[in-house]
């Protein structure tokens, strides 16, 4: 088991928008509040909740995981509350539930998005009451956890095509915690790169590898659709093949060492007229803002602007 230590030192960025992150996550797990952690896939989810719960009051006891996108929906029930001997075809014998497992400690519902509707109900009435009934009991028990949860998915828009409840989600986002993805994190990308090469040829007894500058600048301009976790493992490649080497463009994959520019289908057109460009600009920003329902890592992505450049514009046009 990972030292509370251990777990913070895996928590890599020196960016002014990650150490935020890093600050509010500790106030958060100084606080019994129930935590919903959202982000892209490989933006470190499972990794910032272990971080929670290792700063929380609860960290001497169990933090116990849920993949909800690997649960059969015609098991998940008998996953979350347990069942008795006999209480369906195939229960052979009695098996505690994860919720009941988690006493006392966390509970970590990763991909909650993921859960079908008849469970996200019971699941719902857990949250409400703090007690879970196990199957082919009459009685409920009462079980005390705290529960983080996480998505990849706009629960919001999920809420609205009807696919989640929005009770449930509305229970669950008392406390809501964005990760950026890596695209939003540049300034942190030379630090991630050196740092994982290190680790990564220690750990096969390697020598690490050095990046030249043109390397590194292909690095920084790509845009890392796996993000953290696509970034490791092009770094434990590169250990692995180019072990103690210089790496240089040619040595990047395809998809790094080709300029990504972006294409612009329908290009502006100014009207005759003219326009004011600080109008279109904070007019262009509410928009983002609409479509990401508040979401300031979303609205950034809408308009091709780091998080930090959005906040800046918001503040300077008191938006």
């Amino acid at each position: 088991m990972k030292t509370k230590t251990q777990i913070e030192h895996n928590m890599l960025g020196q960016s002014a928008e990650f150490e935020g992150i890093l600050r509010t996550a500790k106030i958060m797990a100084t606080m019994d509040v129930t935590v919903l952690i959202q982000g892209e896939s490989g933006t470190g989810k499972e990794l910032m909740a272990k971080f929670i719960h290792a700063q929380s009051k609860r960290q001497s006891s169990h933090l116990v995981t849920i993949n909800c996108a690997a649960l059969p929906e015609t098991l998940a029930e008998s996953e979350l509350f347990g069942h008795t001997k006999g209480a369906f075809t195939g229960a052979t014998s009695d098996q505690q539930g994860r919720i009941q497992s988690a006493h006392n400690g966390t509970l970590f519902l990763d991909e909650v998005g993921e859960l079908p509707l008849s469970i996200q109900a019971k699941l719902l009435r857990f949250l409400e009451c703090g007690e879970c009934q196990t199957i082919g009991q009459t009685k409920t028990e009462k079980v005390n956890v705290r529960i983080i949860a996480a998505t990849n998915r706009d629960l919001f828009k999920e809420v609205e095509n009807g696919n989640f409840r929005e009770d449930l989600f509305y229970r669950l986002n008392v406390v809501p915690l964005e990760l950026p993805g890596l695209r939003d994190r540049q300034s942190d990308i030379t630090y991630l790169i050196n740092h994982l090469s290190a680790q990564l040829a220690a750990k096969h007894c390697l020598d690490v590898p050095r990046f030249s500058v043109k390397a590194i600048e292909h690095c920084q301009r790509y845009n890392w659709p796996g993000n953290i976790r696509e970034l490791k493992n092009f770094c434990e490649r590169m250990v692995i093949l180019l072990s103690g080497k210089t790496i240089a463009v040619d040595n990047l994959p395809l998809e790094i060492k080709t300029d990504q520019k972006t294409k612009i289908s329908n290009p502006f057109i100014l009207p005759e007229g003219g326009i004011v460009l600080e109008q279109l600009e904070a007019q262009l920003i509410n928009q983002a803002m609409d479509k990401s329902h508040g979401n300031q890592s979303k609205a950034a992505r809408l308009l091709g602007l780091t998080r930090s450049a959005l906040l800046y514009r918001i503040k300077k046009y008191a938006l």
